[in-house]
């Protein structure tokens, strides 16, 4: 199996101990860093970062022993642009590409699955990508 990018909300999830999400997303972390790297971006570590007030301690939560850092290729900010375009067209009211753009364009240019709670703007966006989320 591939390495695994790691959408922001299932680190959310285990790190506060999120009394509906943390099990499941505890569990889902366990079972595909059994099956090959765990990754993260620059999006989804700034994601988990607003609950932090300092940098190491989300660096000692965020271990790179435990999670692998790869920046976003440009091809894939490109596609987050592209998204952002379709999510425009179709009605949407933000005003510049969400973080969930980046992260799907990530994990569609480089072939990762994603591991995600959240799953509807994924397949959505990138339905090339093969999403890991609850039934």
């Amino acid at each position: 199996m591939p390495a695994t990018l790691v959408d922001s909300n299932v680190l959310i999830d285990v790190l506060s101990d999120d009394p509906v999400w943390a099990a499941w997303s505890s569990a889902a972390l366990g079972e595909v860093g059994a099956w090959g790297p765990l990754l993260i971006n620059e999006f989804i570590y700034a994601e988990v970062s607003a609950r932090y007030s300092r940098i190491e301690v989300l660096d000692r939560e965020l271990s790179t022993k435990d999670f692998q850092r790869e920046h976003t290729p440009w091809r894939a900010a490109f596609l987050a642009g592209k998204a952002f375009l379709d999510y425009k067209r179709r009605g949407g009211s933000k005003r510049s590409p969400l973080p969930d753009f980046f992260i799907g364009a990530h994990a569609a240019v480089r072939g990762f699955p994603l591991l995600t709670r959240d799953p509807i703007r994924y397949r959505t966006y990138f339905p090339t990508v093969e999403l890991i989320a609850p039934e």
